[in-house]
């Protein structure tokens, strides 16, 4: 056993659950390698996650981190693909805020030299998430238009970049302190309470696809602005995490959501995308988007980086501040 630092949350609540804490790291598993992680990826599932809203979580205590760059230390018995040295990506989806973490070898995908790393520890969620949706999800074609909640988010930039490389013509909701930024990327932001983002889109036809990761009343006003034969693809429930209300269940609009796509008498389609790295596409996806940042297709924007010591207050600050693009924690000491 290895001693470690690592991030737990003893209880669901508010942020004064969430501590750095002493604990310990065993040796790996067969199948596994111990990986010594340098970043590990921040987003709203840490903070839905500490409230105790995420769908179908652990139970507390539990130390969260769902995605990691680190490199391995050692292997269990059995594994033939990596070996100590090696630097990794991984989709974790709990247990990446620690400095020693014990992976399965076939969700860990190798790291090409010369990728800068707080890029790469985010490929597994932000950008794996986003180019499944748009690639394969919604399939995001030249000429179609495209509708992004949260465009300066670590997800909504990457569905933004990733669609103008598809052609799309890319509108969405951002902070108004953001808009200029989005629209160096290329976007066409509107302030979300204003509303006056639906008269819009209905003005032009609607959007060919409509990506949500808010929940609640905002599925039902991303469906109102589909085009026809239009796809909403909803991806989260932090509507009332960013605004600090206070925390309703996000099953019942969920399945609402569900319930209309299956009406045959409408055109427009609905779905909930959830991230598996036992998707048959992880894999191949994860690689993909490193191929991109290292011949310099992507460059992927890092908005804020904490200390693990400080995970407080990265719990704190989430969904607040200027900038886009993904979030992380520094997990390995100077």
């Amino acid at each position: 056993m290895t001693s470690i630092r690592k991030v737990v949350i003893s209880e669901f609540g508010d942020v004064d659950a969430v501590k750095v804490v002493d604990g310990t790291c065993p040796p790996p598993p067969s199948g596994h390698v111990q990986i010594a992680v340098e970043y590990s990826g921040f987003s709203g599932a840490d903070v839905n996650m500490r409230k105790g809203i995420y769908p179908f979580q652990k139970k507390a205590p539990l130390t969260p981190g769902y995605c990691l760059v680190g490199t391995v230390r050692s292997t269990g018995e059995g594994c033939s693909e990596l070996k100590a040295g090696d630097v990794v990506v991984a989709l974790t989806k709990y247990d990446a805020e620690a400095e020693l973490v014990n992976q399965p070898e076939k969700y860990c995908v190798k790291v090409p030299d010369g990728i800068d790393h707080k890029q790469a520890a985010v490929v597994p969620l932000d950008w794996n998430t986003a180019y499944s949706m748009v690639m394969r999800t919604a399939k995001v074609s030249k000429g179609q238009r495209v509708f992004v909640h949260g465009m300066s988010g670590a997800v909504g930039v990457a569905i933004m970049v990733l669609s103008k490389m598809q052609g799309a013509e890319v509108y969405g909701t951002a902070s108004e302190r953001n808009h200029d930024i989005v629209r160096s990327y290329g976007g066409t932001p509107f302030v979300y309470t204003y509303k006056k983002w639906m008269e819009k889109m209905n003005e032009l036809g609607g959007a060919h696809a409509v990506f949500d990761p808010l929940g609640y009343e905002s599925f039902d006003e991303s469906f109102s602005i589909l085009a026809k034969d239009g796809i909403l693809v909803a991806y989260g429930n932090n509507k009332d995490s960013i605004g600090n209300d206070e925390t309703r269940n996000p099953i019942g609009p969920i399945v609402k959501l569900v319930a209309r796509g299956l009406n045959p008498m409408c055109g427009k389609r609905t779905t909930f995308f959830g991230l598996s790295r036992d998707s048959s596409t992880y894999r191949s996806n994860v690689s993909t988007l490193l191929e991109m940042l290292q011949n310099g297709t992507i460059t992927i924007p890092i908005k804020t980086l904490w200390d693990m010591e400080d995970i407080q207050n990265a719990h704190r600050q989430w969904g607040s501040g200027s900038g886009v693009g993904s979030l992380l924690i520094k997990v390995a000491k100077d």
